[in-house]
């Protein structure tokens, strides 16, 4: 019997985010009597995608999350996490604060070790220092540096070393196919969320500082007062949840927004947004605006998405610095748009091609072992 090649993914947890949603689009696709993912989080909570994950035939391992105080129980649980799993061959890291700690120890175990950076920005503040000093030297200790764009893996590890050769985009790849716009399921789904008739504006992203929703909350209350038959579509959760919610309450839009959670049917919620919004603040990729555009979605985004993520001609962007009313106006142009175009062509054009990414990826866990 062949022993599969065993590849550990590190992450901050399993929910519905970006780089997860990534690494589960592989997972999924990957030729798994020859290579296997496990995983290790810092969470000990269940996440959206555990129970997949252990069907599929994944292990899940959990640490502490870092605080600075625990440094040494840190690096203990890693060298002991090491030591006692030697079948781990090759060291994912997507989590970038302690990576500089993570990967160097898997290195002295004899693995290899790939940093992918998934973001521009680690916010303000003297959280955002202490993460820009911990991953500095992530770029000296890690085999392989991945960026999900040119501009996030310039912002990680440097101009000047992402520029060598160990250094490469590898792109968030999508089942586009499942996003094909669909008339018969956008009827279906619009009856049974009650929101038949309505100017649907959708975003998709976790309640967090670079989603930016507090200005998506103003631009929407603009498009409402405009025309009180919009609606917003909210997709996700996060630690901001409930303070947006409060916000929305505040302005008295409560009948006119839904929080719809962590959903594993974006592909159907998709269809039944007329327009996708995504005004953030920083972006690695932005997974999220490939996947409406697969939709045939016309998208209205902020200038601090990377390029990477302009594949159709249904990308709008308008700056932050305009105002709300601005953004309203733009969105609301798209009100009679028509949506029965297949765009999944364009997007595998572009290489966002689940089949071709995850079979480059074998070839490349297998070589560089």
């Amino acid at each position: 019997m062949i022993n599969k090649l065993r590849i550990l993914h590190v992450l901050g947890g399993l929910n519905r985010g970006g780089a997860e949603t990534m690494v589960m689009n592989l997972y999924r696709n990957i030729d798994r009597s020859k290579i296997q993912f496990d995983f290790v989080v810092h969470t000990t909570n269940k996440c959206d995608y555990d129970d997949e994950i252990r069907e599929l035939g994944g292990k899940i391992y959990r640490m502490p999350r870092y605080n600075g105080k625990n440094h040494l129980d840190y690096k203990r649980e890693w060298n002991v996490f090491f030591f006692r799993h030697p079948e781990i061959r090759i060291v994912h890291g997507h989590m970038r604060s302690t990576a500089s700690i993570y990967l160097k120890i898997a290195k002295s175990f004899g693995a290899r070790t790939i940093a992918h950076s998934h973001s521009t920005s680690n916010g303000v503040g003297i959280s955002a220092l202490v993460k820009n000093i911990m991953q500095y030297p992530i770029r000296y200790n890690s085999d392989y540096l991945f960026s999900c764009s040119q501009k996030a893996g310039e912002w990680l590890f440097g101009k000047y070393h992402f520029k060598k050769k160990n250094s490469l985009v590898v792109k968030n790849a999508i089942e586009s196919e499942r996003y094909i716009f669909n008339i018969m399921k956008r009827d279906k789904l619009r009856k049974e969320l009650g929101i038949d008739g309505k100017f649907v504006i959708g975003h998709v992203g976790r309640f967090c500082v670079a989603k930016n929703h507090r200005y998506l909350i103003d631009i929407f209350e603009s498009i409402y007062n405009t025309d009180n038959n919009s609606l917003l579509l909210l997709v996700g959760d996060g630690e901001l949840l409930e303070e947006i919610k409060s916000i929305v309450n505040d302005k008295k839009l409560s009948n006119a927004v839904m929080f719809l959670g962590n959903r594993s049917d974006v592909f159907d919620l998709l269809q039944c947004m007329d327009t996708f919004v995504f005004p953030s603040k920083f972006e690695g990729l932005g997974i999220s605006i490939i996947e409406a555009q697969a939709s045939s979605l016309p998208c209205i985004i902020s200038e601090n998405i990377p390029l990477e993520a302009h594949i159709t001609k249904l990308v709008q962007v308008v700056s932050l610095n305009r105002s709300p009313d601005v953004w309203a106006e733009h969105i609301l142009r798209e009100k009679d748009n028509s949506r029965r175009v297949d765009m999944s062509g364009e997007i595998k054009k572009k290489g966002y091609n689940v089949n071709f990414n995850t079979k480059w990826l074998e070839e490349f866990y297998c070589e560089i072992i």
